[in-house]
């Protein structure tokens, strides 16, 4: 096993892990739905732990060349993850509320930045971290890890929108999401031809 690309593996899960103690509001609480959606994260960084103290057999053998390729092919997904999550970081003016906070009033939308393209760019970089350990290491607890986050996240991700529909900026952001992709940018289409949108559209 690489233990550099173990360490970036690592280090991009401790981030999310302490994004809530040290860039989220503190006036919520880490609720059962909170628990829910962190125990992915959980279970991948203590899987590629086991690994690497040999516990936790991959799929593949661990010397094996595709375990050497697997290993390299997921670096790009973890330094594209750590990067996208300090843009996501850097495009916040204050602090945005903790997860899952049932009274959270949306304060204003960000539609600039990390959020021009994609609608829940913490959130991609999060899959992207899963994706990256399960490349790295594919076994039974990264592949469930992965898919549980994508339909945990997929499932916030959902219901903010929700909320934010029918929030007093219900339009503008209905208008964001008709052009951005929820966790992958919506491809671009083409312009019209008078160059205004039509009011179909």
């Amino acid at each position: 096993m690489n233990k550099a690309l173990l360490v970036i593996h690592l280090l991009n899960l401790s981030l999310i892990g302490m994004l809530p103690a040290v860039f989220f509001r503190k006036d919520g609480r880490f609720n059962l739905m909170w628990w829910i959606t962190a125990s992915p994260f959980l279970v991948c960084a203590i899987s590629l732990l086991a690994a690497f103290f040999g516990h936790l057999d991959p799929l593949t053998g661990r010397d094996s060349l595709w375990a050497s390729v697997s290993e390299i092919a997921s670096a790009p997904f973890a330094v594209a993850s750590i990067a996208l999550m300090f843009f996501t970081l850097g495009t916040h003016r204050i602090p945005i509320s903790l997860w899952h906070q049932e009274n959270d009033a949306p304060r204003h939308i960000v539609t600039y930045g990390a959020y021009s393209r994609i609608r829940h760019p913490f959130y991609a970089s999060f899959l992207m971290a899963l994706l990256g350990a399960l490349i790295f290491l594919p076994n039974p607890a990264t592949l469930l890890a992965f898919i549980c986050g994508l339909l945990i996240l997929n499932f916030t991700a959902a219901r903010e929108e929700r909320l934010l529909r029918a929030s007093e900026f219900g339009s503008e952001y209905q208008a964001y999401m008709r052009r951005t992709g929820r966790f992958w940018p919506r491809r671009p289409s083409a312009p019209p031809e008078n160059g205004f949108e039509s009011a179909s559209r």
